[in-house]
């Protein structure tokens, strides 16, 4: 039964796709910053766009530009077969599509929110049991970047769903197919997002650390991005190393690398800097220190999570 239940799901799909390409029109819901961008860069490819937001003087400045008001989340998805969500998490999605769950059959939901796996998993069950289907997106970009090829969004769900929008969905940026799980965009998006916000949080502390010393952002600007730019040749060299469990110190050490982030600590403490995110990882290496890996690599701290 459910496999029937699915296949019927995708025959209604299939019809929708066909009207939608035709059209070559999309709905998009939630406009904020990175909202507003994806309905610029779809009118800008010369797609009709239909708009919908709760606060719906957002979408005045779109209409200039030649995107239609829909007055309520059922004309709205009613408009169009392709729906575009850009929302704070899926939590938003229950509150605005429950009330008219019953107009979803046939269409495709695109949720570029961001939120965790399981909840996305969770997200395209209950759709599915609606007669709807989801792409899960994950949007690598900022909204200056939407529109631009070398932007990047990671999707997952349905292969055939992916193939038969993935160039209009190309009008946003590049577009890349992870997998069936609807989860697994959404797994590589927080990965990249955890590395992403971890980057930048300590590149602020680095800088207050430099204006306590009486050097600008701009003057530090240079020394940082050298050092990232040493990055992606050490990521490389660590990540079979991390697969193969080969942590051998040949290279480096943990007692170095100990030293190294203590003397960042007492550096932010004599700049009078708070110094809770270099302790926070001089705690990882002194915790690896303590079970014995001393003389192995850093790479051994993996274990430590």
């Amino acid at each position: 039964m459910k496999s029937d239940h699915i296949e019927n799901i995708n025959k209604t799909v299939s019809q929708g796709t066909e009207k939608v390409g035709s059209h070559l029109s999309v709905t998009v819901i939630g406009l904020g910053p990175m909202g507003k961008a994806i309905v610029s860069a779809f009118l800008d490819k010369g797609y009709g766009v239909t708009v919908w937001n709760r606060t719906l003087s957002k979408a005045d400045d779109l209409m200039a530009k030649g995107a239609m008001k829909a007055s309520t989340v059922s004309e709205a998805i009613t408009s169009n077969d392709l729906i575009i969500l850009s929302l704070t998490d899926y939590r938003a999605m229950y509150a605005i599509f429950e009330p008219i769950s019953e107009q979803l059959t046939g269409k495709v939901i695109v949720n570029l929110s961001s939120d965790t796996p399981e909840k996305v998993r969770e997200a395209s069950e209950w759709l599915g049991e609606r007669n709807a289907v989801q792409l899960t997106g994950g949007v690598l970009a900022s909204p200056p970047g939407i529109g631009k090829k070398e932007s990047v969004t990671l999707y997952s769900g349905p292969r055939k769903t992916f193939d038969d929008y993935q160039n209009i969905l190309e009008a946003l940026t590049s577009a890349r197919y992870k997998g069936e799980d609807p989860g697994l965009a959404m797994l590589y998006y927080q990965l990249q997002i955890d590395v992403f916000w971890t980057a930048m949080v300590s590149y602020l502390h680095a800088v207050a650390v430099a204006r306590a010393n009486g050097i600008t952002a701009e003057q530090l600007l240079p020394y940082v991005s050298d050092i990232l730019s040493t990055m992606p040749q050490l990521l490389e060299f660590y990540a079979p190393r991390i697969d193969d469990g080969t942590h051998t110190g040949d290279v480096e050490n943990l007692s170095m690398g100990l030293a190294s982030v203590e003397h960042v600590v007492q550096t932010s403490n004599e700049a009078g800097i708070d110094t809770s995110l270099p302790a926070a990882v001089l705690d990882v290496l002194k915790r690896g220190v303590a079970r014995g890996r001393a003389g192995d690599s850093f790479s051994s701290l993996i274990d430590m999570f």
